[in-house]
């Protein structure tokens, strides 16, 4: 039996525990700072708990932590395991953990999810980078976990992430000013309609993804438009919706912020 470590219990960590569970595998999940009356979740008490042993290491504690939970738990890691990171970082910080796990011998996958968690669970698609991408699609394949392996070090994932970020929250970002405009004229019902025939037969359904997911996720999405403005500029390529899409949910978050 294949054993998986599930570094995380937020939202998408949860999906995976449970997803990865019910498919199958044997899932030990750690999370020091949410507990879960869930025994679904194959919850244990101790980092090193979750880590030694396990063949596959999934790393889903949030952006901001990546770095430190990978410098924590790979100590931890046995021979022959894989460290996955499926957080929302940045190439350079996906190059970091991945010099972090080859102090300690380990293979690194650096691992783009393609879309949110909850939508589709543990068979979202994902994109994979690094040594390790290859030996982690083979091990959470056979739980219905769809990988596609790209060429490329630690960091190509996460790029190519960046580039459908550009794409999806600049949509998201025009979608939103395009209907406050339209609430504002008394028109936001048939302005929707217009949108969502030109998304297609779940054109109703997206415009309600790309509106309540902007405001849900809107921090982690305004760190994640940051990095993909900093790439565009790496690149010398032009930023101007980025910056408009970023411009959007700092908005968003300031208005939160305020009382």
């Amino acid at each position: 039996m294949t054993t998986i470590a599930i570094l995380g219990l937020g939202e998408a960590g949860r999906v995976y525990a449970r997803g990865l569970r019910s498919a199958g595998a044997d899932v030990r999940s750690h999370d020091p700072f949410h507990r879960v009356d869930d025994p679904g979740l194959g919850q244990v008490e101790t980092l090193k708990g979750a880590v030694r042993g396990a063949d596959v290491v999934l790393s889903l504690v949030g952006g901001a932590a990546a770095l430190t939970a990978a410098v924590d738990a790979l100590p931890f890691a046995s021979e022959g395991a894989v460290y996955a990171d499926l957080n929302t970082v940045s190439p350079e910080v996906e190059v970091e953990i991945a010099e972090v796990a080859d102090r300690h011998g380990v293979p690194m996958a650096d691992v783009a999810v393609l879309a949110p968690v909850p939508r589709a669970g543990i068979r979202t698609e994902l994109l994979a980078s690094g040594t390790g991408a290859p030996a982690f699609a083979k091990r959470v394949g056979p739980f219905g976990v769809p990988v596609t392996v790209v060429e490329g070090g630690p960091g190509e994932a996460a790029r190519l992430r960046l580039l459908r970020s550009i794409f999806m929250k600049g949509l998201a970002a025009l979608v939103l000013e395009g209907v406050g405009a339209a609430r504002a004229l008394g028109a936001e019902d048939w302005l929707r309609d217009q949108i969502a025939g030109e998304l297609g037969p779940d054109g109703h359904a997206v415009v309600d993804r790309l509106v309540d997911g902007t405001y849900r996720h809107s921090a982690r999405r305004e760190h994640e438009m940051r990095d993909a403005l900093a790439s565009l500029e790496q690149l010398g390529r032009p930023s101007d919706m980025t910056k408009a899409t970023l411009a959007w949910l700092e908005r968003i978050n300031s208005e939160r912020r305020t009382p």
